[in-house]
């Protein structure tokens, strides 16, 4: 059985620095799938949205979600959509331990409200759209997670030792 940590959740959820942290400690490597692929395109997230729209992406990201699932002894940090294709759910279920990281649409917007490099909340209501985004997606977080943690306002280091127990 892989010994990986995957992430899962909505943006501004922790994802990417929960697992730095939690890498360091547990001295494991740390991915991320969507800087991953960044620097393999040599353009950011929102760039692919504009060229090759959403379901561009989200090829990119399925190949990318397979691949880093094949690694093994990492952190995996996913994109917050990465659980929309079952492609993506199964692989990172087989891939090892997936915990989501959990909180409500009105945190993620007060920690991602000031970020305009995230297309999906370049729109009139972005708290609306997290909350929809929330609405559709936390069914296949909970479906693929073997732990939900609760990140809150906590501490990161509460968040990791949360986790620590959980697995």
């Amino acid at each position: 059985m892989k010994k990986n940590i995957v992430l899962v959740g909505l943006m501004g959820a922790g994802k990417s620095t929960v697992g730095r942290h939690l890498a360091k400690r547990l001295q494991m490597e740390f991915y991320d799938s969507d800087t991953e692929i960044e620097q393999r395109t040599g353009v950011s997230i929102a760039t692919i949205f504009e060229i090759e729209g959403e379901q561009g992406f989200r090829a990119r990201e399925e190949q990318m979600i397979s691949e880093l699932c094949g690694y093994d002894n990492i952190i995996l940090a996913t994109g917050g959509g990465s659980v929309l294709r079952e492609n993506n759910r199964i692989a990172l279920q087989n891939a090892g331990h997936v915990i989501y990281l959990c909180t409500s649409a009105e945190q993620l917007y007060a920690r991602i409200r000031h970020d305009k490099s995230r297309p999906l909340m370049q729109t009139e209501n972005p708290l609306k759209t997290l909350r929809n985004l929330l609405h559709e997606r936390e069914p296949h977080y909970l479906k693929v997670a073997n732990s939900v943690i609760k990140t809150r306002r906590q501490r990161i280091n509460v968040v990791i030792n949360n986790i620590l127990k959980s697995i």
